[in-house]
């Protein structure tokens, strides 16, 4: 089975740089599309960022010229570089990824979340 685990989370004082990491273990034979979504209090779970395999990348309005989502393919990896952390940013955020993995008879494509990492930004 393929699992996600994000890391990086904790408590950030607004203005803050975290960067968070979201590695993906099993048996994976490619990882394709992924992406970052947030859940603040309250509020509907949202796309943050998502990066192709080819690494084009696609950002929410919010976060746009703050946040930085990269990849690291060798090591199935998907990261969210964030600057100047806001209050608003506070969350819980979790990582996606769309992934090729080996069947008995042939290969398929398959979405895995992450359980999510939780961000406080306090000012």
């Amino acid at each position: 089975q393929v699992q996600l685990v994000e890391s990086g989370g904790g408590l950030v004082q607004a203005g803050g740089s975290p960067r968070l990491s979201c590695a993906a273990s099993g048996r994976i034979f490619g990882m394709n599309t992924m992406g970052w979504y947030r859940q603040a209090p309250g509020k509907q779970r949202e796309l943050v960022a998502l990066i192709t395999r080819g690494g084009s990348t696609n950002y929410a309005d919010s976060v746009k010229g703050r946040f930085t989502i990269s990849r690291d393919n060798a090591k199935n990896t998907v990261y969210l570089q964030m600057n100047s952390l806001e209050p608003e940013d506070t969350a819980v955020y979790y990582c996606n990824a769309n992934v090729t993995i080996p069947a008995i008879s042939d290969f398929r494509r398959m979405g895995y979340w992450g359980k999510g990492t939780l961000v406080t930004v306090s000012s």
